[in-house]
Formats: C-alpha cells, sequence, structure tokens
C-alpha cells in the first residue's frame, strides 16, 4: 500500500501555470514532492506531473510559465464552449452525462489529433519514457465513458498517454489510443482522486475543484478518502489566485499572473501540506 500519493487536477492553460507555481513554491519551501510513492495526473496535471517525474525541476517548470515558453493556446470559440455545456449538462445522471458528451466529442468537426499529439509533445519536452516511479495518467474512454489510469505496464507511450488525458472534448478530438478513443482525463472528474483509494497521505492540487456536470467535486472525493482513513490536503485556488486567473481557463494572457498567484499561495499553506506531507 503506497504511504504518499501525489495528485495533481486539470485546468487549462491558465489552471496548468497555478500549478506549477503551486508546485515551485512548496519545493522552495521544503516541502519534498519527489516523495510521492505514486503520482496521478490528469489533463495539465498529467503534462507537468509528468515532467515532475521524469526529472524536471518544479522551479523550471515555474520559470517557463514566467517566461511564456509554455504558454498553449487553445482554440475555444463561444460555439465550443456551447455545445460542450449543452453535452454536459443535458442529465442529472453522471454515466448519461458523461455518455452524451463522448458523442458528441465523437462527432465534432475539430482539427486532426496530430494537433493533440503536437501540442503535448512540446509541453513535455525530452520526457518521453515513462519514470521508473509509478506515475498514473487518467484519461476517459470516448464510447465507454469509464476513466482510465495508464502507467509504464500500459503498453502505451508516455506521449500517447498525456495526449489522451490533455484531448479536450468539442476543442480537440478524442485521441486513438491501443485502439480505442479518449478524451480529457477531466470530463469526468477534474482530478480524479478516487484513484488515490489505499494510500495513506494523499496531496491533491486542483486548479479547477468541480468537473462540468454531475459529477462529483473533488471536495466530496477528498471526504471519501479521508473517511476511508487517508489524511488528505486538498488544495485549490485562493480568492487571490481566482482573480488573478480570470475565469477563461484559456486566455494564455493571465499565464504569468496565474504562475505568480499560485507561488504565492503555496508559501501560505506550506504549513499545513508539511503537517499532513511532511518534508
Amino acid at each position: 500500500m503506497p504511504d504518499k500519493a501525489l495528485v495533481l487536477g486539470g485546468g487549462g492553460p491558465v489552471g496548468g501555470a497555478w500549478l506549477t507555481g503551486m508546485l515551485a513554491g512548496l519545493t522552495e519551501a521544503g516541502v519534498d514532492l519527489d516523495a510521492a510513492d505514486v503520482l496521478i495526473g490528469t489533463s495539465a496535471g498529467a503534462v507537468f506531473g509528468a515532467r515532475l517525474r521524469c526529472g524536471t525541476p518544479a522551479a523550471e517548470l515555474y520559470e517557463r510559465q514566467l517566461s511564456g515558453v509554455d504558454a498553449v493556446r487553445l482554440p475555444v470559440t463561444a460555439r465550443q464552449t456551447a455545445r460542450f455545456l449543452w453535452a454536459a449538462l443535458g442529465s442529472r445522471d453522471p454515466e448519461r452525462s458523461i455518455a452524451r458528451l463522448g458523442r458528441t466529442a465523437l462527432r465534432a468537426r475539430t482539427g486532426p489529433e496530430s494537433d493533440v499529439f503536437d501540442t503535448v509533445g512540446r509541453l513535455l519536452g525530452e520526457a518521453r519514457d515513462w519514470p521508473e516511479r509509478e506515475l498514473r495518467i487518467t484519461a476517459v474512454d470516448a464510447r465507454t465513458g469509464q476513466v482510465a489510469a495508464f502507467g509504464a505496464r500500459s503498453g502505451v507511450k508516455l506521449l500517447e498517454a498525456v495526449a489522451a488525458s490533455c484531448a479536450v472534448p468539442l476543442v480537440w478530438p478524442p485521441v486513438t489510443v491501443a485502439g480505442r478513443r479518449w478524451m480529457d482525463g477531466g470530463s469526468r472528474s477534474t482530478a480524479n482522486l478516487q484513484l488515490a483509494h489505499g494510500s495513506r497521505r494523499i496531496l491533491a492540487i486542483v486548479p479547477i475543484p468541480r468537473a462540468v456536470g454531475p459529477h462529483p467535486s473533488a471536495a466530496d472525493q477528498a471526504g471519501r478518502l479521508t473517511q476511508d482513513g487517508a489524511r488528505v490536503v486538498l488544495l485549490s485556488p485562493d480568492q487571490n489566485a481566482r482573480r488573478a486567473m480570470g475565469r477563461n481557463m484559456a486566455d494564455t494572457a493571465r499565464g504569468r499572473a496565474a504562475a505568480r498567484a499560485g507561488y504565492e499561495q503555496a508559501l501560505r499553506v506550506v504549513a499545513e501540506v508539511a503537517d499532513t506531507w511532511g518534508h
């Protein structure tokens, strides 16, 4: 049974920037994130979790956000947003909701799958091989709506797993990996905290604490883990960070401010984290 699980949630380019600031701030304050027995990454959390696990220092990920090197422009239109909301909010039943979103994503006219792989490949940099220490990358099967957690023994490449986790429905096409079509791992849970079940200490850094639609929030999932005996620290953007991030998680102009806000927030919560996670 793993002792420590580090869970990094999704949140688009802006949420990802905040996430890197949090990682850098906590690390600088003495929190040993490398002590995680397992790292679970979803969408933006999959990108930066993979890089972190493959040896890129958190400070470097943060600096790349401040410099704009890792800025990503998502081609999100008002029409796409409306269709996404229509699909995700069309039912109060979680299974029907995700099935509807998957069908809509599969039918949508978007760019080629290569756009996803090219963008994610650039963000991953030299991180191409699965790390030795356990890394789980989440994605949602667009046909069944089920969540999968890819790992080193899944028979897929790291790039394939992360691309699947980042394939935002209706913005990018579901990507084909291992003969199946996959969409963003945050489509039904922005952090997939349920996958940390069994870990004794869990640190979850979640840019967007609730998915769109009738799905459990990160707080709901953290509560269940706590009831099962785990010690959980759930970190989401505070008021200052939310102000810096704005409401459009695809607005790359907010990236630098979001990263700084994450860094500053990390310094304010380090005592809470250290109490559960240790140094």
